[in-house]
C-alpha cells in the first residue's frame, strides 16, 4: 500500500500557524483605521458635532411663486443648482433680520475662493417696503417675495421661522437649521459647518449656477 507523504503531514500544522501569524499582523495593522471608523461614525466625538440641526428628511424647494424687487415673478424652484443660505423675515427687517443678513454677508465672504458655490437668499414674508438703508447690505443677494413658506420650513420648537438661518443644498433640499439667537461665536460654528459641506460637495457641486 502507498505510504503517506510524512514530509507534508508535517507542513500541515506550520502552514496553519504561519496563516495565523498573518491575521494577527493583519489585524494590529488595521486596528488603528477600525478604531477610527469607530469613533468617527459611532462615537461622533464633540469636535465633530454640527452646529446646525441636520433636517431628516430633507424637504425640497415647493413650486411657490415668488417676485422679485425688480417685479420678475419666478418659482422657488429657479434657486436650486447652489447652495442657499437662506434667511426669512417681513420687509420692514427688524433687528434679529437685520442680523441674519449681516451673518449672511459674513458667512459668505469668510468663505474665501469657495464663496461663489453659495447664495445669500433673503425670503419677503409680506408686502412690507424693504427700508432703502438695507440696499448695501442686500448687494449680491437674492432677495424675493413669498408666502406659504410653513409648507416648506419650520423652526424649532418654541421659535419662528424668523429665528433661524437655513442651508439648502443645490438639488433645492432644505437640510440644515442654525439655531436661533445666532451670536459671533455660532457664526464661527456656522462657517465650520458650511466649510464642511462644501468640502463633502466638491465632486459633484460646481461654482455659479
Amino acid at each position: 500500500m502507498p505510504q503517506p507523504d510524512l514530509g507534508t503531514a508535517a507542513q500541515l500544522p506550520d502552514t496553519r500557524a504561519g496563516r495565523w501569524k498573518m491575521l494577527a499582523v493583519l489585524l494590529v495593522c488595521a486596528a488603528p483605521v477600525i478604531a477610527s471608523y469607530f469613533t468617527y461614525y459611532v462615537i461622533r466625538p464633540d469636535g465633530r458635532r454640527n452646529y446646525g440641526e441636520l433636517i431628516d428628511p430633507q424637504r425640497p424647494l415647493p413650486a411657490l411663486a415668488a417676485v422679485a424687487t425688480d417685479g420678475k415673478r419666478i418659482e422657488l424652484t429657479a434657486l436650486k443648482g447652489q447652495w442657499l443660505l437662506v434667511s426669512l423675515a417681513g420687509g420692514a427687517c427688524d433687528a434679529v433680520c437685520q442680523q441674519h443678513l449681516y451673518f449672511q454677508r459674513q458667512l459668505r465672504e469668510s468663505l474665501g475662493r469657495e464663496k461663489d458655490r453659495l447664495d445669500r437668499v433673503w425670503l419677503v414674508s409680506d408686502e412690507a417696503a424693504i427700508p432703502d438703508a438695507l440696499n448695501t447690505a442686500l448687494q449680491g443677494a437674492t432677495v424675493l417675495r413669498v408666502g406659504g413658506l410653513e409648507q416648506w420650513l419650520q423652526p424649532a420648537v418654541g421659535h419662528k421661522l424668523a429665528d433661524h438661518l437655513y442651508v439648502v443644498d443645490p438639488m433645492g433640499n432644505w437640510m440644515m437649521r442654525f439655531p436661533a439667537n445666532m451670536d459671533a461665536a455660532g457664526a464661527a460654528q456656522a462657517k465650520r459647518d458650511l466649510e464642511r459641506l462644501l468640502r463633502a460637495s466638491a465632486s459633484w457641486d460646481k461654482e455659479g449656477r
